[in-house]
């Protein structure tokens, strides 16, 4: 579409995927309802999952997953100097996500369990922010693909960039859902940071706090109550553990 005959410019991105499932790439192939349109204002220049264009003139990159080899590190700076804005798009990258789970073990014994004699290159799971610098964070797992859609278009019309800080527990209450705690479940709904629409819970499943901390989060509270509920302790640490987004409050 062409404004006062002029070609509007479109936004130049590139979509890169490093140490994970691809999960949150195929969520914004998906829903073709809003593809199209969302589409519309940008070109996407580099995208495995949906192009075999491999371009590298690009103005923001999506990084999905996380870094755990050698060969990643330099990849990722590459991509960090050719991008004006660079986003960590899900739990993976934001966080470590399930893979940083193996952080907890000796590397070489894993290795050789799972792979035997088999040479493998794997080192420590490393979040994208640990390596290069990052301009902004959409969490999820998978992430949501109508908040990527809305974050990525107030990127390219430079407006404000709003991501809930208040816990997932505020949308479960809007939706009426009959909490999981008093199910018998361990959720961690009350300091995950909302955004999610509280599919998890809405589902009946507690939430994994794939979304990272909700501000000013009370987690000795949260531990209280589901002790008193009959969970462990060592159960409620392990849900915390999942994918890395709580690992500077718990051991």
């Amino acid at each position: 579409m062409k404004y006062l005959g002029i070609e509007p410019q479109k936004v130049r991105v590139g979509v890169f995927d490093f140490t994970g499932c691809e999960g949150c790439e195929l969520q914004l192939a998906n829903k073709e309802e809003s593809l199209l349109d969302f589409l519309s204002l940008l070109e996407i220049v580099n995208f495995r999952e949906v192009s075999s264009d491999k371009g590298q003139d690009y103005d923001v990159a999506l990084i999905e997953g996380n870094i755990s080899r050698a060969d990643e590190i330099e990849r990722l700076k590459d991509i960090r100097a050719k991008a004006k804005v660079l986003v960590a798009m899900g739990s993976c990258a934001c966080f470590g996500g399930v893979n940083q789970q193996k952080n907890r073990f000796e590397l070489d014994d894993v290795v050789k369990e799972v792979y035997g004699d088999h040479a493998v290159e794997t080192d420590k799971v490393r979040r994208i922010a640990d390596v290069v610098d990052v301009d902004l964070e959409i969490p999820g797992c998978p992430v949501s693909k109508e908040e990527v859609e809305r974050i990525v278009v107030n990127v390219v019309l430079g407006a404000d960039v709003k991501i809930p800080k208040y816990p997932v527990c505020v949308e479960c209450k809007q939706k009426v859902n009959t909490c999981v705690v008093d199910l018998g479940q361990i959720c961690l709904g009350p300091v995950t940071r909302a955004g999610c629409d509280a599919v998890c819970p809405s589902g009946k499943v507690g939430c994994l706090g794939c979304r990272g901390p909700a501000e000013d989060a009370n987690y000795e509270s949260l531990k209280e109550i589901l002790m008193e509920k009959g969970h462990s302790e060592a159960a409620i640490v392990e849900r915390m553990r999942f994918y890395g987004a709580f690992n500077g409050t718990v051991g």
